[in-house]
C-alpha cells in the first residue's frame, strides 16, 4: 500500500512465486517481461502483441484465458526462448507497477540475490529500498521476502550469511507452509526451485517505456 512513497532504487521482492518465476523464464530464453496490474489488461495487451503469452494468476490460482500459471515448475521451458511474456500476479506485478516514483527498479527472489547486490554496487545508489511484496505482518504473511532481503542486504554489507537459516525461514514461512498441501496450481516443486540460492547469475531490472513495465535480464 506503501509503494507510491518510495523513491530512489528499489528492489522488489516476490519468493513464492513471481520473480522466482520471472528467473525462470530468463533462463528459459525469455525476451522480456511486460509487468501488469491488472487482468484486463493483461488480456488488451496480448491482444496488441501477436505472439505474446500471459502468465499469472489471482490468490495462487491461474486466471482462466491466462496461457500459464505462475509456477517455475509448470513452464514449458522448451517453447518459451524468444518469447514476450505478460505476468500479473497478486503481489510481486503490483509492487512494482505501484512503485511510481522509484528507479531504477529491481526485481529479485533467492535465485538471483547474489547477482542483484552486485548490480546495486555496480549502479552505486545513495539509498536502496526493499519492496518485500507478499510482507502483511499483521496477518501472517511474508517472511520468505523479508528473508531475501536480509541476504540482499548481507550481500551488500559483507554480513554474516546463513543460508541453512534463510531456507528454514521461507520453508516455515506461512506461503512456505502452504506447498506442504498445496492444488495443482502451486507444485510443492516450485518451493523447492525457489530455494536455488544464486542459481542465476543475472539481476533483473525494469524499463518503463510508452507505459509499460518491461523487465530484462542484466547481467553484472
Amino acid at each position: 500500500d506503501d509503494c507510491a512513497q518510495v523513491t530512489g532504487l528499489a528492489v522488489a521482492i516476490d519468493v513464492l512465486r513471481a520473480f522466482t518465476t520471472a528467473g525462470y523464464l530468463f533462463s528459459a530464453g525469455v525476451e522480456r517481461i511486460l509487468l501488469v496490474s491488472g487482468v484486463d489488461e493483461a488480456f488488451a495487451l496480448r491482444a496488441r502483441l501477436p505472439g505474446s503469452l500471459i502468465l499469472g494468476e489471482i490468490d495462487g490460482i491461474q486466471v482462466e484465458g491466462f496461457d500459464l500459471g505462475n509456477s517455475p515448475f509448470l513452464l514449458p521451458r522448451q517453447s518459451l526462448r524468444g518469447k514476450t511474456i505478460i505476468q500479473r500476479t497478486s503481489a510481486g506485478t503490483q509492487g512494482v507497477v505501484r512503485a511510481v516514483h522509484a528507479g531504477p527498479v529491481l526485481a529479485a527472489g533467492l535465485t538471483n540475490a547474489r547477482a542483484t547486490a552486485a548490480h546495486i554496487r555496480r549502479l552505486a545508489p545513495p539509498t536502496v529500498t526493499f519492496i518485500q511484496t507478499g510482507l502483511f505482518p499483521t496477518e501472517g504473511w511474508g517472511d520468505e521476502d523479508v528473508a531475501c532481503a536480509d541476504l540482499i542486504e548481507w550481500y551488500l554489507t559483507d554480513g554474516p550469511i546463513d543460508l541453512p537459516t534463510l531456507a528454514r525461514r521461507v520453508r516455515l514461512s506461512r506461503s512456505g507452509l502452504h506447498y506442504e498441501g498445496p492444488p495443482p496450481s502451486s507444485p510443492p516443486a516450485d518451493l523447492d526451485l525457489a530455494l536455488c540460492f544464486d542459481c542465476f547469475d543475472f539481476a533483473m531490472q525494469v524499463e518503463k517505456k510508452d507505459g509499460l513495465h518491461i523487465l530484462h535480464a542484466v547481467i553484472s
